[in-house]
């Protein structure tokens, strides 16, 4: 079974298409700036090697008419026919409270993913638009949505509610999601297998770190608690997002900058987090440089999100009752091996013992950096949210 499994951006594409039966990514790229000029196609040939096409794309319909152009061109294609793609699989960001699960789109699904763009107005219009283009371009195609906040669907209501008027919830809907559910999903279940225990008896917290990042408490096999809220803001200090931060600072900040509401959502999600607080940028391995020349803003920075990732963990800790599992994912987990050692030292207190002959210097597979006598068992797990979506894609399709 090939499954075309789509991420659509407000100007990207990103693609993997999987054959299912050998268990393999025979195609991915991405296309970058639609709708903007120096419009691109990247991916990777059959000889894996890097190709870059330069194209004026106007819009995800045309993109995902490009892709599929290119998984069926004579040199660089991996497929003849459109109709080897069995079905399609999409990240959609924001089911709300409609979805706990993936299913298959119909017209009533697209309704009601249309009704939670109001919640997610950045990401569920672009991901609408590549079940659109598909409909137009593959209409006897299948299709199944994915959704990042189904995992946390899971959470009770004293952990999802805010502690505002109450109908803010019910008019508007204002209450915790969480997101990166797919991810957390995949890392925590895939821990267990390779350690060989049981997912519905651990208590597990997912530590997924990368330019955005969240925390996810997950209990017997549910999510329980997670860092994000009803937006990616709330939680750890991220790459631009500021993360926690008392709300009357916001209000203030808004009338001494005379700021409205967009204005303050710039601030909050562009110029925030690890570049607003460094000076330096939002991406790690800058401010590992910054940091080695002795710059102390990018210093603090990173003990700002070091910090907050440990307060959580604490705070999960507390709300299971207890640890068995830290998994690290995400492009920081997975690969700063520094920000890994700094989250579980000193915790010998509640059973973590890192050993350091296998954390420094690890990146990017899968590993246990704990030590054989550590009652908590901290794992790294490369996180794989396309598998996720080709994998419930299949599964739908087979009920």
């Amino acid at each position: 079974m090939k499954t075309l499994v789509l991420n659509c951006g407000s100007s990207s594409i990103k693609y993997k298409l999987f054959d299912l039966e050998s268990v393999k990514v025979i195609a991915k790229g991405g296309i970058e700036k639609i709708g903007l000029s120096g419009s691109f196609l990247k991916f990777a040939d059959p000889n894996n090697e890097k190709v870059t096409i330069e194209k004026d794309i106007a819009g995800h319909e045309e993109g995902i008419a490009f892709i599929l152009n290119v998984l069926t061109d004579a040199t660089y294609g991996c497929i003849k026919e459109y109709s080897e793609i069995d079905a399609v699989g999409h990240r959609v960001v924001h089911g709300g409270e409609k979805f706990a699960s993936s299913v298959l789109i119909d017209e009533e699904v697209i309704a009601k993913v249309v009704e939670c763009s109001e919640l997610a107005p950045l990401h569920n219009p672009a991901n609408l638009e590549g079940i659109y283009a598909i409909q137009k371009i593959l209409p006897d195609t299948p299709q199944v949505a994915v959704f990042d906040t189904a995992f946390h669907q899971t959470m009770p209501d004293y952990a999802f509610m805010f502690g505002l008027p109450y109908e803010m919830y019910t008019k508007y809907g204002v209450r915790r999601y969480g997101f990166h559910g797919t991810s957390h999903r995949y890392v925590s279940q895939r821990a267990c297998e390779i350690l060989g225990v049981d997912y519905d008896k651990q208590r597990i917290i997912t530590v997924h770190i990368g330019n955005g990042g969240s925390i996810t408490a997950i209990k017997n096999g549910k999510s329980i608690d997670t860092s994000m809220g009803l937006t990616p803001v709330e939680g750890l200090l991220m790459g631009t997002r500021c993360g926690d931060v008392d709300p009357g600072a916001l209000t203030f900040i808004m009338n001494k900058e005379g700021l409205n509401a967009d204005g303050l959502s710039n601030i909050m999600n562009k110029k925030s987090g690890i570049l607003g607080v460094s000076g330096v940028s939002s991406d790690m391995r800058e401010l590992e440089v910054a940091i080695k020349e002795g710059n102390p803003r990018a210093i603090l920075a990173l003990n700002i999100y070091n910090y907050r990732i440990r307060k959580y963990v604490g705070a999960y800790t507390a709300a299971m009752g207890g640890v068995d599992i830290i998994v690290f994912t995400g492009g920081v987990g997975e690969n700063q091996f520094i920000t890994r050692k700094a989250v579980c030292q000193d915790m010998e207190y509640m059973g973590v013992y890192l050993d350091d002959s296998k954390n420094d210097g690890m990146q990017g597979k899968e590993m246990v950096i704990s030590t054989p006598d550590s009652k908590v068992t901290v794992i790294v797990v490369p996180t794989d949210e396309e598998y996720v979506i080709a994998s419930d894609t299949r599964d739908i399709l087979k009920k």
